[in-house]
């Protein structure tokens, strides 16, 4: 099932990601001039003192997945390359799925206790900016891990149509 597409302002689409207790993608809109192209304010209402920026780089093939979070939200903005992200819920087994990166910018915001992770497509690196609501706290980790395949159902491998 592909992440459902919420338009407006970044801090109501939190609000519904967290009422729903799934994943919302809330596009970007892209500016762009003679000087080049700009994605701006994606993260307007959102950002709090506690939270935490980062930004990882995922060689091409690599699936970084599946992991959660108890308390904290994830937003993620891949800004170079392209990723699949996967998102499940334990509790009914509902899965999603989305391909978003440079050709399709946007926001994947991800509430807490769904499991969730990435695979980088093609042959370049994929870039992924994101923002998350607690800062990482190495004596008491908000998070916990199982492996890729987990998931029944759920495929990682790009869909040939």
């Amino acid at each position: 099932m592909s992440i459902s597409t919420f338009d407006g302002e970044p801090a109501a689409a939190w609000r519904a990601a967290l009422d729903g207790s799934e994943p919302l993608f809330l596009p970007a809109e892209v500016h762009v001039d003679d000087r080049g192209w700009s994605i701006m304010n994606q993260l307007r209402g959102v950002l709090a003192p506690e939270g935490q920026v980062n930004f990882s780089l995922q060689n091409p093939g690599v699936i970084k997945a599946w992991h959660r979070h108890k308390l904290q939200t994830d937003f993620w903005l891949c800004v170079l390359g392209s990723l699949k992200v996967g998102v499940h819920r334990e509790s009914d087994g509902r899965s999603w799925s989305l391909v978003f990166g440079q050709m399709k910018p946007g926001i994947v915001i991800i509430p807490p206790t769904l499991w969730h992770g990435a695979a980088a497509l093609g042959r370049d690196p994929a870039g992924l900016l994101y923002y998350v609501t607690r800062a990482y706290d190495p004596a008491a980790p908000d998070e916990e891990r199982r492996t890729f395949d987990s998931v029944p159902g759920f495929s990682w491998d790009v869909e040939n149509r």
